[in-house]
């Protein structure tokens, strides 16, 4: 291991590593906090990594998980770098004092992707504007698709997030060292990886672990085993092996990417379908997440910094023209959506009332928002006794149709909007303004635990990051949150017997939407 004999030296339990000086800061890439989860260890918990002597080169950003690239439709808006190598459960660490006695608060960053893309390399996620603005940058790779979520009958669930357990329990362990504080860790993630930070906060082996948590774009959830398992046995039929991880292990990684890709491409937020996900285990997730933070005593003590984009959904229906598909679809469409998000004629009534020069691809793709992020998050905010904090990013993206839409907000949160990268979703010209407002309030919130605005309290102030100076407004958008809390339940599904009821009438919607969608996903 050779490395440039001019950068900074920190020791790890495993091994000491040299990082980069860099516009003055210090960078340590490619660190290893577990084994490379193949070979005998595939599927399986991860595993501390062998030590190494000497000094360990850590110049570099480590491999990558193994992933599908995002399709045609995807691509332009998305970067996703590939970094070959099995040696992919690493992180990267961004620090203005390398070296104990700093004791700085610390931010650890798990990325989004669907669970099935994404990694710490992606340019948007430069952590060298948390470290110059006083705040330890800690990035996170972890096991995606089948390898880190599939769920099979001879291994134990969950290897990606347990993934993320090992390295947050590495940052604790030794990131004083790079000149954090271990008491001071806030714990993000936008997306599936809010989702995962979630999952972590309401897990009781890391009570104790984090002092805050940002969840940006993601709710903590679960989901059904019945549909991973679907996922699962997709793939095996196409791969024609059985559905277990002995199987899995011995196909060709390639191969298992590719049907990967061709098995999850209905797997889009509004659309549902198999996917992979975090499921209960009874062991790192014993129950469901949000309930254990609404209704239990898990993270108590934590503070949260909480948020969305305006229009989520744009993301996944702007892109190979499916908005222009689904306002064609018209009422089927609207059932879809009805069925996906486990609602009676009432609510998208009631979005007609408030919206009704609204089409019916954005009725549709606010009411998939609201049920998946907006509800789930105002519902924490109001169940939690300690401070909580929420916001909502409203700018516009420059390119046509996008909106405030989904991950736009990424290169406000981390100062990297001039990269190529954020200008793939957010277009020439992002204000400095409003990344410097943005940035700030994290930068506040892991120092502080004040982003700089008024806690949730009962008249919901929501920070709002748009056009022109962010303001404090009350209750955004609580009007379409309460149609959700007044609605009825729908009726349990009936006995084969028994004539369709609603909710079954609305899943065949769910289907016909599908099937009608399908050829522009697969794009």
């Amino acid at each position: 291991m050779t490395a440039d004999q001019t950068g900074p030296v920190v020791r790890t339990p495993h091994g000491a590593v040299r990082g980069r000086y860099e516009r003055g800061v210090a960078v340590f890439r490619g660190i290893p906090y577990a084994a490379p989860p193949f070979g005998p260890r595939r599927f399986r918990p991860p595993r501390p990594p062998e030590p190494w002597d000497g000094v360990r080169d850590a110049g570099a950003f480590g491999p990558t998980a193994p992933k599908p690239p995002y399709s045609e439709a995807f691509a332009p808006y998305l970067s996703d770098p590939v970094i070959p190598g099995d040696d992919c459960l690493n992180l990267n660490v961004w620090t203005p004092e390398p070296g104990p006695g700093a004791r700085l608060p610390v931010l650890v960053w798990l990325h989004g992707g669907a669970l099935t893309r994404g990694s710490s390399a992606v340019p948007v996620y430069d952590g060298s504007t948390f470290a110059r603005d006083g705040v330890v940058c800690v990035s996170v790779n972890y096991r995606l698709g089948i390898e880190g979520y599939g769920l099979f009958p001879d291994a134990p669930p969950n290897p990606g997030l347990r993934d993320q357990l090992a390295a947050l329990c590495w940052v604790h362990e030794t990131i004083e060292a790079f000149g954090g504080d271990p008491g001071r860790i806030t714990l993000c993630g936008q997306s599936a990886g809010a989702i995962s930070a979630g999952a972590l906060l309401a897990a009781p082996r890391t009570q104790g672990l984090v002092r805050r948590a940002v969840l940006q774009s993601g709710p903590p959830e679960v989901l059904d085993r019945e549909r991973v398992r679907r996922m699962v046995r997709r793939m095996a039929t196409r791969l024609r092996i059985p559905a277990t991880a002995e199987a899995f292990a011995a196909v060709d990684r390639e191969l298992l990417l590719r049907t990967q890709a061709e098995a999850g491409r209905l797997s889009s937020p509004v659309l549902g379908g198999p996917a992979f996900g975090i499921v209960v285990d009874g062991d790192l997730v014993p129950g469901d997440p949000l309930k254990a933070l609404t209704e239990g005593a898990a993270a108590r003590d934590v503070e949260l910094l909480m948020g969305w984009t305006r229009d989520e959904y744009r993301l996944w229906l702007v892109p190979g023209g499916l908005l222009e598909r689904v306002d064609r679809l018209g009422a089927v469409a609207l059932a879809g959506a009805m069925a996906r998000c486990h609602a009676g004629h009432e609510i998208p009534r009631g979005y007609r009332a408030l919206h009704p020069d609204a089409g019916t691809a954005e009725i549709v793709g606010q009411m998939v928002t609201d049920h998946l992020l907006r509800v789930p998050l105002h519902r924490l905010a109001d169940a939690r006794p300690g401070s909580s904090y929420l916001y909502e990013f409203a700018w516009p993206s420059r390119l046509p149709g996008l909106g405030a839409c989904h991950a736009l907000e990424l290169g406000f949160v981390f100062d990297t909007g001039g990269v190529p990268e954020s200008k793939r979703l957010a277009g020439e010209g992002a204000p400095q303004e409003l990344c410097d407002a943005m940035h700030g309030a994290w930068v506040r919130f892991a120092t502080t635990g004040d982003p700089g605005w008024a806690a949730w309290d009962a008249t919901h102030p929501v920070r709002v990051f748009g056009d022109g100076v962010p303001h404090t407004a009350y209750g955004p958008r609580d009007a379409e949150v309460a149609l959700w809390s007044a609605a009825p339940p729908l009726p349990e599904r009936p006995r084969p017997s028994v004539p369709r009821a609603p909710g079954a009438e609305l899943a065949a919607a769910m289907r016909r939407l599908r099937r009608s969608v399908g050829t522009t996903l697969r794009r």
